[in-house]
């Protein structure tokens, strides 16, 4: 038989997210979310469309070729102002991360809430998964059929 634990002992690692109060639980997700709203907030009031306001891209100055980034600005400012269908024509793999994003957030939020810990552990082949979508986006993109995919 194990001994009672020693309530004045310090909680151990599984325990320590339980013993916080609500409030200290969820402090990292909102100022995750702070952060979040707030770069999106700079870059719908800063429009990216006008030359000058933010670094070109150096694959698209040097090379011509669209990264699988090339647009995601435009594409934030879009969701900002509300137009969706400029923000996934923009860069629909950035909408999709913004919504990823969104759904990993509200897990994170959910579990913390509870007292939970957020248990997110990718394989190798989500790694390999997620290159290869980047991969085929920015192929697709560059190809005289992906002129609907550029920004």
């Amino acid at each position: 038989m194990s001994a009672p634990a020693d309530p004045s002992a310090p909680p151990t690692t599984a325990e320590a997210p339980r013993r916080r109060g609500p409030a200290r639980r969820l402090a990292v997700p909102a100022g995750v979310l702070a952060a979040t709203v707030a770069a999106f907030a700079y870059v719908g009031t800063v429009d990216p469309n006008e030359p000058g306001h933010y670094p070109a891209c150096p694959l698209l100055a040097h090379a011509g070729i669209w990264c699988p980034g090339c647009g995601g600005l435009r594409s934030a400012h879009a969701v900002w102002h509300g137009e969706l269908a400029t923000a996934l024509q923009a860069n629909a793999l950035a909408v999709a991360g913004y919504a990823l994003f969104a759904v990993g957030w509200l897990v994170w939020v959910v579990c913390a809430a509870r007292g939970r810990p957020v248990r997110f552990s990718p394989s190798r082949a989500h790694a390999w998964a997620a290159g290869v979508v980047l991969a085929c986006f920015s192929v697709a993109r560059n190809m005289p059929q992906g002129g609907w995919l550029h920004p």
